[in-house]
């Protein structure tokens, strides 16, 4: 339970932060998205007025230096961290950034991007494994193989998702109770010509899927965890009933492109089959390492568009080489995802927050496990917080 001081505090920031949006989105560097792609207090809370960007760092100075007095070790961080992710944004829109420093101040994860050694090592891992199934040739033609092997239509997608959708909540509900019926869950439509594979529109309740790039039925198995259960329905939904409790923080019910809580907010939805152990074969564990894989060329590219200032088409071909899996339209649909400056960074949030977040859940004893899934689905976390649940339970 978070304290009344706690989650007072959390309405001001809320405040402040829906005024820094209104100020990006007005700003000739910010974009239309914004920084609260999703704000589901919408009436709620009034956004603060701001005269300009110096007027809006004041305030947040105050609310950084005020955040110190906060009961909880775990809530003190995070919004130290928060108002310094924030008063850095409102910075970069005045005097720049460079693109690691984005990196490191908006996400708070080190601006280090995947090693060529990185890469290989999961490029090693796939090709043992897939030799491990009786897949033969070169990895690329190995990855064709399994890619032409497990293959959804285009226009079965939707009736595979929805069956794999079932069992996603069933599986979830034993896990974490999910505080709605089944029928407020969501709807599967299929898009084309988007720039994400797979989203979740809570609000209207639908799971869009992307079916231009080639799809496996492994691969909707982890949209399942990631958009839907226990992924990010679920993570609106709890934060949603908290606050409507009167338990939850008034931030929890934004979705923040930009913020210490993107790395948990990603990594929380792709951990979603190792939390859920569903893992029924090879094939998933194939994917897993792949998602991996293409979180590291997709955080690789967007390093050298950004900060080494490559030609964009000279990184759409390092992709299409590097690319196993997908097809030309997952290349042009992740270079369409990272080409703008204002997106480029949230990549890493893919690239570090799975790992994370699996090495916790994985060293903590079983018996502390439903506690740790309180600790991470009630409130919003920086991935330094959620280090904090496992050094708490060695003491």
């Amino acid at each position: 339970m978070l304290s009344e001081k706690t989650i007072r505090y959390s309405h001001e920031f809320a405040s402040v932060f829906l005024g820094v949006d209104a100020l990006y989105r007005a700003h000739p560097d910010g974009d239309h998205i914004g920084l609260v792609i999703m704000n589901l207090a919408e009436g709620a809370i009034t956004p603060t007025r701001f005269a300009d960007i110096d007027q809006a760092l004041t305030h947040l100075l105050d609310l950084q230096y005020r955040s110190v007095d906060l009961p909880e070790p775990d809530r003190r961080l995070f919004y130290q961290q928060l108002c310094h992710t924030t008063a850095s944004i409102l910075k970069w829109l005045r005097d720049g950034l460079p693109f690691p420093d984005r990196i490191r101040d908006f996400l708070h994860l080190d601006g280090i991007p995947p090693s060529a050694s990185d890469l290989d090592s999961f490029r090693t891992q796939m090709q043992s494994l897939l030799t491990d199934m009786g897949y033969h040739g070169d990895l690329r033609a190995q990855c064709a193989e399994w890619e032409k092997r497990n293959r959804v239509p285009p226009d079965e997608v939707k009736q595979v998702m929805e069956v794999l959708l079932d069992e996603g909540w069933e599986r979830t509900h034993r896990l974490i109770s999910i505080p709605a019926t089944k029928d407020d869950g969501l709807s599967v439509v299929t898009l084309s010509s988007d720039h994400f594979n797979a989203r979740c529109d809570y609000r209207t309740r639908i799971v869009a899927i992307n079916i231009d790039p080639v799809i496996t039925r492994p691969a909707l198995k982890h949209l399942v965890v990631h958009e839907a259960y226990p992924g990010h329905y679920v993570q609106f939904k709890i934060r949603q009933t908290h606050y409507h409790n009167g338990t939850g923080t008034a931030e929890a019910l934004f979705s923040m492109l930009k913020s210490p809580s993107s790395c948990l907010f990603e990594g929380l939805a792709d951990s979603g089959m190792h939390l859920l152990e569903w893992f029924e074969g090879d094939d998933d564990r194939f994917i897993m390492l792949m998602n991996r894989y293409q979180a590291g060329i997709a955080a690789a590219a967007s390093w050298r568009l950004h900060h080494l200032g490559l030609a964009h088409d000279d990184v759409r071909n390092w992709l299409r080489d590097q690319a196993l899996i997908g097809g030309e339209a997952w290349v042009s649909h992740r270079m369409g995802y990272i080409s703008p400056k204002q997106r480029g960074m949230h990549i890493w949030s893919y690239w570090k927050g799975e790992p994370i977040l699996t090495s916790v859940w994985e060293r903590i004893a079983v018996d502390d496990r439903p506690v740790f899934l309180d600790y991470l689905f009630g409130r919003l976390h920086s991935p330094q917080t959620v280090h904090m649940f496992e050094q708490n339970q060695s003491h």
